[in-house]
């Protein structure tokens, strides 16, 4: 179950004019992955949890539909888009406030696999 609103996500967001239905799908999928992350976290409180689910929110939508300029031209009308793909939450101001509210680090460890050895016996 979501933990914030569309109205709430909205708030941080600057000139956002994405509908509430949409934010709302982005506000699910961010709430699925906080639920997930931290299942079984007893550390972090509900409203730590809720701001992180906020502001990673916030980090999908400026991700895909409300992009965010960096330099705008008016003459031949060119601009030129923050974050780089492949930062994952670095890429964006919203991912990085979710990277400081993380408190355990487990949002800045998501999608990193760990290393692994296997020692191999002798066939002398």
């Amino acid at each position: 179950m979501a933990r914030v609103t569309a109205a709430e996500v909205k708030e941080i967001i600057d000139g956002c004019t994405t509908s509430d239905v949409i934010v709302g799908v982005m506000i699910d999928a961010a709430s699925e992955l906080i639920t997930q992350v931290f299942e079984d976290d007893e550390d972090i409180g509900t409203t730590l949890l809720k701001e992180i689910e906020r502001w990673l929110t916030a980090h999908m939508l400026v991700s895909t539909l409300e992009r965010m300029g960096s330099e705008e031209k008016v003459g031949d009308a060119q601009i030129k888009y923050t974050g780089q793909w492949g930062k994952k939450l670095e890429s964006t101001p919203y991912g990085q406030m979710v990277l400081t509210l993380d408190t355990t680090g487990k949002m800045a460890k998501m999608g990193k696999s760990g290393a692994s050895v296997t020692a191999i016996t002798s066939f002398d």
